[in-house]
């Protein structure tokens, strides 16, 4: 199962996701749930990279990819994370929705 976690500051901002896991729908290479994810997750990078000042904090390796926003984002490069984040987060919702058995999501508070 892949696991999606969505990190929300005290007021419930996001600030990153956290995916884990594989799917299992389908063997290794026609895994259409994990490309989706996959897809979806890395989309979420490369536009934080591209349209903030600062660079999100991404670890990424096999089966995990982590992708923080870097402390400290302007209140515009804020904005543009939130639309990028939420937009991410309505499609991995959608895959979800279908495909409950493969992927599940949650939105954690981070208080620090």
């Amino acid at each position: 199962m892949i696991k999606i976690v969505f990190w929300q500051d005290k007021d419930g901002s996001l600030f990153g996701l956290t995916v884990t896991g594989h799917a299992g729908f389908r063997p290794k290479g026609e895994d259409i749930v994990c490309a989706a994810v996959s897809a979806l997750a890395q989309t979420a990078v490369l536009s934080l990279r591209e349209q903030l000042e600062e660079e999100p904090v991404v670890t990424l390796r096999e089966g995990f990819l982590e992708c923080r926003l870097a402390q400290g984002l302007s209140p515009v490069g804020r904005k543009k994370a939130q639309i990028i984040l939420k937009t991410i987060a309505a499609g991995l919702r959608a895959i979800a929705e279908d495909y409950g058995d493969y992927v599940a999501i949650e939105y954690r508070r981070f208080s620090s």
